[in-house]
């Protein structure tokens, strides 16, 4: 993928706040601590586009970031803080389950689950993985952090993390690092498949 220029576009909660360009949507959902930001950043190739938060559970809204001026990367509120109260934690699941409803016809062609290669997927993780089965979403799980690792650990954990989920044969599982970059080819040709972008915008 040939990124041209990608831009912060829209933060939103309601619906009615939400883009109305019509562009095609890949969404990205996960801990708090996962490193969406950071994943966003290093997919667009850009140091501070996805503002990297100090403090774990800052993020409480939706950011759309258009990408070419075609199709919009979505970061979805992360789950799984402990010290957020209930409602908080409430407050976030619907938001989050507003926005796939919403967009799962029309517009969300993906969805990006991210989780920490040197852990087990955690009970909110494999939630949020039915979850997005139940609504019938193409979804790509992405285990970060695998420069945390040794490259012999990495088909190990995968394989857990293949096996925690239940993931169907042709799901894919891609480690990804956002220091060296491993698996942004592959993460992007994944999008690619799903993205309705035009041949020139695919050339890597």
């Amino acid at each position: 993928m040939n990124i041209k220029n990608a831009a912060h576009e829209i933060t939103a909660v309601k619906p009615n706040q939400y883009p109305v360009t019509g562009f095609s949507e890949i969404a990205f959902a996960g801990r708090s601590n996962v490193g969406k930001s950071s994943i966003i950043n290093t997919l667009v190739n850009r140091k501070s586009l996805a503002r990297v938060g100090s403090t774990p559970g800052k993020t409480r809204q939706i950011n759309f970031f258009s990408v070419n001026e075609n199709f919009y990367l979505v970061d979805l509120p992360g789950y799984g803080f402990a010290s957020v109260s209930k409602e908080m934690k409430a407050s976030w699941s619907n938001i989050i389950e507003t926005y796939l409803y919403s967009r799962k016809e029309n517009f969300l062609k993906m969805v990006v689950l991210l989780v920490d290669i040197r852990h087990s997927p955690s009970k909110d993780d494999i939630t949020m993985y039915q979850w997005l089965k139940g609504f019938g979403l193409k979804t790509l799980i992405i285990a970060n952090k695998a420069d945390k690792i040794t490259r012999g650990q990495i088909n190990p954990r995968i394989n857990d993390i293949r096996k925690v989920l239940q993931l169907d044969g042709d799901e894919k599982v891609i480690p990804f690092s956002t220091s060296n970059r491993l698996g942004l080819e592959q993460v992007w040709a994944e999008f690619d498949n799903v993205l309705n972008v035009t041949g020139e915008e695919q050339k890597a």
